[in-house]
Parts: structure tokens; C-alpha cells; sequence
């Protein structure tokens, strides 16, 4: 009968006083790694020792024992132990738990080695698990950071994550899932929401985290929103709203969810508002989030004063100014800089500000026919804009005595350089989120779309212009040759008067783009220095130096500026017409040349709502593969249109690529010169109605690029737009 297979016998434990204990020579750790060895002795201080120390029997030269213990695996418990007695926290002689091996023909450094690699650490998955566990059972934030050596900022990531839907916790422990992905869900506290994208992701190319934080955030607002700083997230949680953080990467204050409660939080602060300063006695108060660039439009301007400082207030202007001068001058060559330092500085830029925005005085029999406009500025704050009249207003005895319109200047806090527009709120081609048929190939950018592009150019421009006096010099130099010696020509984009330019199609958010805030600093600036009483003009005028007059020129007729590709009407006579328009445009590449244009660095980006939505898909695709390379738009060739819109949106964020109508065209002298005689076909043929079978709302924008087109830019007949005169006999203005 065979005998039975013998049992493997466990090593024995044993408690050894710690005075016997030594440490061997045997243990391979030699590099130290992790928690620091008083931060295990605390942790053996409060929960005692977890884990065992491995010994083996020392023995003498004889081979005998010496009743002593070396320690091959453990030598990191033994020293906090060790520590543990020198603090005087542990006796010396305390018994210490030990597994004690046998010299079996093993090597103690087998053991030490064993020991630390034969071992598999915490799945982070249930390193989450456990710490919410801790927190469900009672335990604190910040104690759990305290008792695992860590910060609470990093255990309320692993709590996050641990929030994340069960069904994604188990993907992500079957490795069908990254870290990186599992953290971007977390900006969701909707698990439905998140099993939803993550379906979504199944088919779809981009998998990126990048991509499941803005699919998972597309209905919340951004805790930056000039909306929310306006209200402010204290007041709305304290609604009931709700808010959601990045606990892994920047996110400018998280996004909030509901964004009704947020617009109706807006709403009853605005009317608030409006509600106080309607009490001041003013006919009317206008409250919008955002006005029309245009809004005050054939409005006049009610003459105002400032409120004179009191001594008291000159005096704390000057004291704080030389505070600020003085912490400027002490810190400006500090590289760090302490924040107590930076928040003093804000403080008194803030106070400063606060003394210099003097309160307006108008006349008190005015204030009843006039009205306020009162909007959110872009960085959150209220902009009230006072004293507008509105043409039915004007009292009649006034305008039958003066003969006038009562527009009086024309220019406003709020106006730098028009009036309202024509349906303001209208997006340009807004997007359905549906698919629909579209035809192979790419098709002309459609009117709409265009004008708005240009319209942006044209600000852009204006800006650019103003801050380049020689250029604004010769620019009006040119059309004054031009109206004097070639009194049919129409080569200039430079509409002298100067009449102000109204955008017949003004794109959402055009208000508060950074060239339009910079024009109207400027003009403000302005306006503050020029005399309140036209007699007084000229005098004022030749006070100024030849830079200061030099300046204020070009700002003046930078105003006249009209780069927009105006969509011209279909049937029917209208003020512009393509060829017009086409020479416009021509006109304002010259500028921009002279003037080194550059719409990328004036602020403007290709995003969704502004330029991707209103393009077809085969067009997104295109200029995606011109900006960034084939290989990106297959990345997004698949995505419904609004998602392949807002991904087109982040591939092209950074790279400087504009759409053609805002770029402007590099001169070639050769080709300028093989060109210049030619007769244009493409501008001849803009001018007909319906030319070249374009569906209805495109443009060619090719046919009115005079530059890209190839062509020369001789104006041509067009009876329908009531044009006369042989045009193609008409010289061309040089450059």
C-alpha cells in the first residue's frame, strides 16, 4: 500500500523581544523606496504590526545558537520598531510577532527577495473601493489622507473615481478601459449618461479623454461663463444648482448643470437691475446678456458731465497709486512674487477703478424721453450704457426747429461704429443635428456665412488700420485722388464721410470679440479728451502733437473701414452689387497688406457655432485636411454633423488655419502682371442672377476674390442693380 503524500509544514511564530533582534546582512533591500521609515513607525503606532517579521536563528562559529534573530525580510519594520524604542513609545524588550524560518538549505537571501517581489500590490480599482468603504463607515477626508501618508486632494480623486458607474468600474478592471478614460467620466455624476457616451465611443475612432469630457459636459455651462460670474456660483447652488469638477485636470471652475436655473437666476438679476435704474427716471431700460454690437443704431446721445472728484477722493487716488507704484518697483524683479502681493495689487486696481469711473450728470428734462441699455459685460460684470433717444421720442418742436434727424453723433459707450442690425439674433445656418442628402463635392461657402466671416475681418481690419497711421494716411490720400481724378472709380474699401459701417448680417457675439473691445477703448479714450462742444474742435484739434493728431486720424477713418462681402439681394435693385462688393474685397487685401493683418492674432478661431456649423460636411472635412492633414479628418469622417462640428472645433483650436474669406491673398507680381488686361469672366458672371446653377444662399467666393480669381477687377455692367457707364474702360487704381 503506498504511503501518503507528506503535508507541507508551516513555518512556527513565535514573539521575540525586540532586544534580540538584529538586522542581516542577507536582506537584498538596499535602495530605499515608498513611505519614509518615521511614517511607518506612525503607522505602526496607531494600528500596530500589520505583517510579520521573517527571522532565521543566528548562529555562532560552532554552528550553535546564539539565542539572537536575524531579520532577512523586514528590515524596514525592524528600523520603525527601532525608532519606535529610541522615542521611547516601545520598550526595549517589547515582543515582536515573527515567522521563524529553519535553515533548510534555503538562502535567506531567497527569503528577503521573495518577500517583496513574490507579492502583487492593490488593483487601483479596489484601492478606490476601499476608501469610499472608509468614508461610507464614518471616516474623514482628511483623516484617511493622514493615515496613508497622502494628501486629501489625492483621496478625493480615488472617492471620485470610486462614483463612476459600476458597469464602467468593471470594464475598466477587465483592462477594457484606461485609467485616463475612467477619470475623464467623472466629470458626470450620471451614470446613464456615462454608459451612454461610452456606447457612443464604441463606435467612434476618438476615444480620447479629451472627447468623453465634452460629450459628457455638452449641456452644462462652464463655470467661467460671463453668465455665471455675473450671478456668481455661490448663488446659484445656494438655487439648488448643481456643479461638477475635474478633479484631474484644469477646468476653470467645473461646469454647471442646470443651465435653465442659471438663465433664470440671470434673468430676475438683470430686471432687478433694470428695475433700480428705471427708477432714476428714464423712459426706458433695456436688458439683454448680450446686445448687438449695433444696438444703438440711429440713436442720439444725451450730452452728460462727470461728477468732479472731491479732494478727499484725488488725495486716496494719489495714495493709492503710489502704493502701487511702490509694490511694482519692490517685487517687479522677484520671480515669486507672494499672493498677498498679487491680491493687494488687484485690490487697488480695483479701488482705483472705482474712483475714476465718476458718475454722470444729464439733463434733467431730458431724462424722460431717453432710455438705458444694461447687458452683461464679457468678464461678467453689469455694463449700463445711459442716455439713448430714439427717433420717435424726439420731441417735435426740436426737430422742426434744428431740421435734423436727432442722430446726433452717432457713437456710444456701447457703439464704436454703427447701429442695430437686421435680425441680431439670427444664426447663420443653424444646424438641425439631422443628416441630410448632400451632394458630392464641395460647394461655395453659402452668403450667410461669408458675410459673417468678413464682418469679423472687417473689425479685425479696423483695429489693425487704426494702429498704423501712415497706412490710414494713404489710404485716404488714395480715395481722395480717386474721387478728384477718376470720379467713376470705385477701388477702395474706404468709405469717407466718415461714415460709420452698419454689418447688414452681424454674427452672434460680435459685441464682445477682442478687436471690437479695443475700438471701443480707444474711441472712449477719445471721446474723454475731445471738448464736449463742437465750437471748441478746432482749437482742441491743434493743441495736439503731430503723433497725437496722426493718431486720432487713423482711428477716425479706420471707422469707414468695410471689408464685409455684403450679401447682395437675388431680384430686385439694392445699394451694392457683386461687382461692388468684389472690389470692396479686393480693396481691403491692399489694406491688410499694409497694415499686416493678422486675424489669427486678433482672437479669432474656427469653432462650431461660429464658422463649422454653417458649412457642409464635405467642406469641414476639406478644411480639416487642409489644416491638419488627411489622416485628422478621417478621424472624424464617420461623427454625426454637431459632433464632427465640435471636434473639427478642438483639431483646429491652435493651428492658425483661417477659412479663405478672412485670409488675405499673397501678392505674385508675375501673375499680378499676366493678369492685369484680362477680361474676369468669374466677376462678370457673379453679377447674374443664379450664375454658374449655385443653389440658392452660396456664393462663389472665388468670383468676387478679384486677387484669387485671377481676373482684373474692372467693374461691369449690371442694369439690374440700375449700374451705367462703360466700367471696362475705367483705369485701374494702382496699389
Amino acid at each position: 500500500m503506498a504511503s501518503a503524500k507528506r503535508k507541507i509544514t508551516l513555518s512556527p511564530s513565535r514573539d521575540i523581544p525586540f532586544d534580540r533582534l538584529v538586522l542581516s546582512q542577507a536582506n537584498v533591500r538596499r535602495v530605499k523606496a515608498g513611505v519614509s521609515i518615521g511614517e511607518l513607525a506612525d503607522d505602526i503606532a496607531r494600528r500596530t504590526l500589520l505583517q510579520s517579521l521573517n527571522v532565521r536563528p543566528q548562529l555562532g562559529d560552532d554552528g550553535e545558537e546564539t539565542g539572537l534573530f536575524e531579520i532577512p525580510a523586514g528590515g524596514r519594520r525592524y528600523r520603525a520598531l527601532e525608532l519606535l524604542v529610541k522615542q521611547k513609545r516601545l520598550a526595549k524588550d517589547a515582543p515582536v510577532p515573527c515567522i521563524v524560518q529553519s535553515a533548510s538549505g534555503i538562502l535567506a537571501e531567497e527569503d528577503s527577495y521573495a518577500e517583496n517581489a513574490v507579492r502583487e500590490n492593490l488593483h487601483p480599482l479596489d484601492q478606490f473601493r476601499a476608501m469610499q468603504a472608509m468614508v461610507d463607515k464614518g471616516a474623514e477626508v482628511e483623516a484617511i489622507a493622514a493615515h496613508f501618508m497622502t494628501t486629501p486632494a489625492v483621496v478625493r480623486q480615488r472617492l471620485k473615481l470610486a462614483s463612476v458607474s459600476p458597469a464602467l468600474h468593471d470594464l475598466y478592471a477587465e483592462d477594457e478601459m484606461t485609467l485616463d478614460q475612467l477619470m475623464a467620466f467623472t466629470v458626470s455624476d450620471d451614470h446613464e449618461r456615462q454608459a451612454q457616451v461610452w456606447e457612443l465611443l464604441a463606435h467612434s475612432f476618438n476615444k480620447s479623454p479629451a472627447f468623453i469630457r465634452s460629450k459628457l459636459t455638452e449641456n452644462s455651462v462652464r463655470a467661467a461663463d460671463k453668465r455665471v460670474r455675473f450671478v456668481g456660483v455661490d448663488a446659484y447652488l445656494a438655487a439648488g444648482g448643481g456643479i461638477v469638477r475635474d478633479l484631474f485636470e484644469a477646468d476653470d471652475g467645473g461646469w454647471l448643470t442646470d443651465p435653465p436655473l442659471l438663465d433664470r437666476l440671470v434673468d430676475e438679476k438683470l430686471s432687478a437691475i433694470g428695475e433700480r435704474i428705471g427708477a432714476e427716471g428714464w423712459k426706458w431700460v433695456q436688458t439683454a446678456i448680450d446686445l448687438p454690437y449695433q444696438a444703438t443704431r440711429g440713436l442720439r446721445w444725451l450730452e452728460r458731465t462727470e461728477v468732479a472728484m472731491t479732494e478727499e477722493e484725488e488725495a486716496k487716488l494719489a495714495a493709492l497709486e503710489a502704493e502701487a507704484d511702490e509694490l511694482s518697483d519692490k517685487w517687479s524683479e522677484e520671480s515669486d512674487v507672494p499672493e498677498e502681493v498679487h491680491a493687494r495689487l488687484e485690490a487697488i486696481e480695483a479701488e482705483i477703478g472705482a474712483l475714476t469711473d465718476r458718475p454722470q450728470i444729464f439733463d434733467v428734462t431730458e431724462i424722460g424721453i431717453a432710455g438705458v441699455f444694461v447687458s452683461i459685460d464679457y468678464d461678467g460684470t453689469i455694463r449700463v450704457d445711459r442716455g439713448f433717444v430714439r427717433p420717435e421720442d424726439e420731441p417735435v418742436v426740436d426737430a422742426v426747429e434744428s431740421g435734423d434727424g436727432g442722430e446726433g453723433d452717432g457713437m456710444s459707450a456701447g457703439e464704436t461704429t454703427g447701429g442695430a442690425a437686421a435680425d441680431p439674433g439670427a444664426a447663420p445656418d443653424a444646424d438641425t443635428g439631422a443628416d441630410e442628402p448632400e451632394e458630392e463635392g464641395l460647394k461655395p461657402l453659402p452668403e450667410r456665412l461669408v458675410s459673417d466671416l468678413t464682418a469679423w475681418r472687417t473689425l479685425a481690419l479696423q483695429n489693425a488700420f487704426a494702429q498704423s497711421p501712415e497706412a490710414a494716411f494713404g489710404a485716404v490720400l488714395h480715395a481722395l485722388v480717386l474721387s478728384v481724378f477718376y470720379r467713376t472709380s470705385h477701388e477702395t474699401c474706404l468709405q469717407l464721410s466718415v461714415s460709420p459701417v452698419y454689418f447688414t448680417n452681424e454674427p452672434d457675439g460680435l459685441r464682445e470679440c477682442a478687436p471690437a473691445r479695443s475700438i471701443e477703448a480707444r474711441h472712449e479714450a477719445w471721446r474723454d479728451r475731445l471738448p464736449k462742444d463742437d465750437v471748441d474742435l478746432w482749437d482742441a484739434l491743434l493743441a495736439l502733437d503731430a503723433a497725437e493728431q496722426a493718431s486720432l486720424f487713423a482711428h477716425c477713418a479706420s471707422l469707414g473701414v468695410n471689408a464685409q462681402a455684403e450679401i447682395v439681394p437675388k431680384y430686385g435693385s439694392g445699394r451694392v452689387s457683386h461687382s461692388s462688393v468684389a472690389r470692396r474685397i479686393a480693396h481691403s487685401h491692399i489694406l491688410a497688406r499694409a497694415v499686416d493683418l493678422d486675424v489669427v492674432a486678433s482672437g479669432w478661431r474656427p469653432t462650431a457655432d461660429g464658422y463649422f456649423r454653417g458649412v457642409t460636411k464635405a467642406r469641414l472635412l476639406a478644411d480639416v485636411a487642409e489644416a491638419r492633414g488627411a489622416e485628422f479628418a478621417g478621424m472624424i469622417d464617420h461623427l454625426k454633423k454637431p459632433d464632427m462640428a465640435r471636434e473639427a472645433e478642438k483639431l483646429l483650436e491652435e493651428s492658425g488655419w483661417l477659412p479663405e474669406p478672412m485670409r488675405t491673398p499673397v501678392v505674385d507680381a508675375d501673375a499680378e502682371e499676366t493678369a492685369a488686361g484680362e477680361d474676369d469672366v468669374a466677376a462678370a458672371t457673379a453679377g447674374e442672377d443664379g450664375a454658374g446653377g449655385e443653389e440658392a444662399g452660396d456664393t462663389d467666393y472665388a468670383a468676387i476674390e478679384g486677387d484669387d480669381a485671377g481676373g482684373d477687377l474692372t467693374e461691369v455692367n449690371d442694369d439690374r442693380n440700375g449700374d451705367d457707364g462703360d466700367w471696362d474702360e475705367m483705369p485701374i487704381a494702382a496699389e
